[in-house]
């Protein structure tokens, strides 16, 4: 893997569980909002709303760079619009991260040729 999907991968990861969590936070004052007079909807709308931008961005750029197929950058997206998804696509980016590192230093001491 090279530097610039590494980059990109890492850039999708991070953004990853922050959109998670601003969408349960936007989920859970929209229900604030119908059974209390707290209204934080506006500001967590513009919050998640530009984590969420960055997610669709950091996403085609990752597709892009790391040439994954329809159905992974489809699973990707998938994960971005569930409340919960981000931890997921977090937790499968970092593995993936962490398997191409492990893959590099044995390709690097000649363990393996792949």
């Amino acid at each position: 893997m090279d530097i610039k999907t590494a980059t990109a991968l890492r850039r999708l990861r991070l953004v990853s569980a922050p959109e998670a969590v601003s969408f349960i936070v936007l989920l859970v004052c929209s229900v604030l909002k119908r059974t209390t007079d707290f209204n934080a909807v506006p500001v967590m709308g513009a919050i998640h709303g530009v984590l969420f931008i960055l997610y669709v961005l950091f996403w085609a750029d990752a597709w892009n760079k790391a040439k994954w197929s329809l159905g992974t950058a489809a699973l990707y997206f998938v994960l971005s619009v569930l409340p919960t998804g981000g931890f997921f696509a977090e937790r499968k980016l970092r593995r993936e991260a962490e398997d191409a590192v492990i893959a590099a230093r044995a390709r690097k001491e000649g363990i393996v040729n792949a």
